[in-house]
C-alpha cells in the first residue's frame, strides 16, 4: 500500500500534441500565435470595458468577465504545453496537475453558468426593457457572477479532492496535453463506477441544465421579437442575441463532446481535439465575435484607438484609487 501511495504522488509525464517533426513544429507555432491572440483579444477586451464610460453596463460588465474567464482558461494550460515541448520535459508534478486539473474545471463550470446569466440578461434587456435596470441592476449582476464563481469553484475542489485521492497504478503517462477529467481518471487503479456517474450527473447540471435554461430564455426572446412591429426593432434584437447564440454554441458544442460521451467511445485523439476547440480555439474566437459583431464595442475600440491608452488607464486607476 505505501508503493502504492508513491506511486499515486509521482509526477505525471504528458503524452501531449507534439513530437519533433516538422509537421508538429508548424502546428505548436501555429497554437502559440492563436494562444497570442487569444490573450491579447481578451485582454484588450477588459481593458475597453474599463476605460470606456459607455461600457460601463450590466451586459459589458459580463462580457469582461467572459474574457476572464477565457484568459485565466487559455493561460492554464497553454504555457505550461510550451515550456514541456521547448525544454523537452514532459512531466508535471501531482500538485501541479491538481492545481491544472482544477483551475480549468473551476473555469469551465464558470463559463457554463456565465452563459446562463448572459441569456437572462439578454431576456431582460428584450422582454421587460422598462425593468431593465431594476431587474439586471450592478448589484444583480455581481452576485449573479459571484454565484458563477463560487459555484463552480467548489464543485471543481470537491471533483479535484475525490479524483487525486484514488490511487494511480503503472506508469502516469496522460495522454493528453494537460490534466483533463477524462485523461486523468483512465490512469485510476480500481473500480471508479461511483465516482463516473457522479462526474456524468455533474456533467448534466453543468452542461444541459444551462442549455435548457438559455433555450428557455431564447424561446420568450423569440417571441418578443415576432411580435415587434418596427423593423429596426428586430434586426437590434437579432444583431445583439446572435454574438451569445455563437459563442453558446461553440462553447457547449465542445463540452458536450468532450463530457458527455460515453467512456467506451471516447479515444486520446477525440479527447484532444475537443479539448483544443473549447480550450484554445473558443477563447480566441469570443472577443473577435463580440468585437466584430457588437457596435458598441467596435465603437469603443475606435475611441480608445483615437487617444493616449496609457493616459486613459492612469486616469481610471486613479478614480479606483484616489490620493489619500
Amino acid at each position: 500500500r505505501w508503493q502504492r501511495n508513491q506511486t499515486s504522488l509521482a509526477d505525471f509525464i504528458f503524452e501531449g500534441l507534439f513530437d519533433d517533426s516538422l509537421t508538429h513544429l508548424f502546428l505548436f507555432s501555429l497554437t502559440m500565435v492563436i494562444f497570442l491572440i487569444a490573450v491579447s483579444g481578451n485582454t484588450l477586451t477588459i481593458l475597453l470595458i474599463c476605460i470606456d464610460p459607455q461600457l460601463h453596463a450590466p451586459m459589458y460588465f459580463l462580457l469582461s468577465q467572459l474574457s476572464l474567464m477565457d484568459l485565466i482558461h487559455v493561460s492554464t494550460t497553454i504555457p505550461k504545453m510550451a515550456t514541456n515541448y521547448l525544454s523537452g520535459k514532459q512531466s508535471i508534478s501531482f500538485v501541479g496537475c491538481a492545481t491544472q486539473h482544477f483551475l480549468y474545471l473551476s473555469l469551465g463550470g464558470a463559463e457554463c453558468f456565465l452563459l446562463v446569466v448572459m441569456s437572462y440578461d439578454r431576456y431582460v434587456a428584450i422582454c421587460h426593457p422598462l425593468r431593465y435596470a431594476v431587474l439586471m441592476s450592478k448589484r444583480v449582476g455581481l452576485m449573479m457572477v459571484v454565484t458563477s464563481w463560487l459555484g463552480a469553484s467548489v464543485n471543481s475542489l470537491i471533483h479535484t479532492a475525490i479524483l487525486m485521492h484514488f490511487p494511480f497504478c503503472g506508469p502516469q503517462k496522460v495522454y493528453h496535453f494537460y490534466c483533463e477529467l477524462p485523461a486523468v481518471v483512465k490512469l485510476v487503479c480500481g473500480d471508479i463506477t461511483v465516482y463516473e456517474t457522479t462526474v456524468y450527473i455533474s456533467s448534466i447540471l453543468l452542461l444541459l441544465l444551462p442549455i435548457l435554461l438559455i433555450s428557455t430564455s431564447y424561446v420568450f426572446i423569440l417571441r418578443s421579437v415576432i411580435q415587434m412591429r418596427s423593423s429596426g426593432s428586430k434586426r437590434n434584437a437579432f444583431a445583439t442575441c446572435s454574438s451569445h447564440l455563437m459563442v453558446v454554441s461553440l462553447w457547449f458544442g465542445a463540452c458536450i463532446f468532450s463530457y458527455m460521451r460515453p467512456r467506451s467511445q471516447r479515444t486520446p485523439l477525440q479527447d484532444k481535439v475537443g479539448s483544443v476547440f473549447y480550450s484554445i480555439v473558443t477563447p480566441t474566437l469570443n472577443p473577435l465575435i463580440y468585437t466584430l459583431r457588437n457596435k458598441d464595442v467596435a465603437k469603443a475600440l475606435r475611441r480608445v484607438l483615437r487617444r493616449d491608452v496609457i493616459t486613459q488607464c492612469i486616469q481610471r486607476l486613479q478614480l479606483w484609487f484616489p490620493r489619500v
